[in-house]
């Protein structure tokens, strides 16, 4: 019986088509956890060991990977990413009350899922849209000149739980 967190066989074939994809060739390892993260939305530590083995490179190095690019998580991600920007444009423009009303309304911090799975929460220092600030990215629609009163509004249209 799988135990929660192991590969299923499916699992394994699809992870194998995606090394054979790019010939099992340890410099495309970013490339490869890449389109691991595109199948399972995050990385999971059965496939990292899988394909350290595979490109018979140590795991240490493929955590190394994993784990130094923000792009990679190592945890289940929500259905919605929810992304507040810091950046000094938006903070002086009031994001960090945004923010402390995302965190609020999904009852979750910075770096967490919510329990049903639905969003997940980070922070980002600069979107390039200092303009529109605060900004608000969920998923890939942008969301400027954010405030407190917004949140919910934005929130919900990704969700019926909100």
């Amino acid at each position: 019986m799988a135990k929660p967190g192991d590969l299923l066989p499916k699992d394994i074939r699809l992870i194998d088509a995606i090394i054979k994809k790019y010939e099992a060739k340890k410099e495309f390892l970013i490339c490869i956890l890449q389109d691991i993260q595109n199948v399972f939305e995050y990385l999971p530590r059965k496939a990292l060991i899988h394909v350290s083995e595979k490109l018979e490179i140590p795991l240490i190095q493929v955590y190394g990977v994993a784990t130094f690019f923000k792009a990679f998580s190592l945890i289940p991600r929500g259905g919605h990413t929810c992304t507040v920007c810091l950046g000094t444009a938006c903070h002086v423009r009031g994001a960090e009350k945004v923010l402390d009303k995302v965190k609020r309304t999904l009852d979750i911090d910075v770096g967490e899922t919510t329990k049903d799975m639905d969003f997940s929460l980070k922070t980002v220092n600069c979107l390039g849209a200092c303009a529109l600030g605060p900004m608000v990215v969920v998923d890939d629609d942008y969301h400027g000149h954010m405030t407190q009163n917004k949140v919910n509004e934005v929130l919900k249209k990704y969700s019926t739980k909100i």
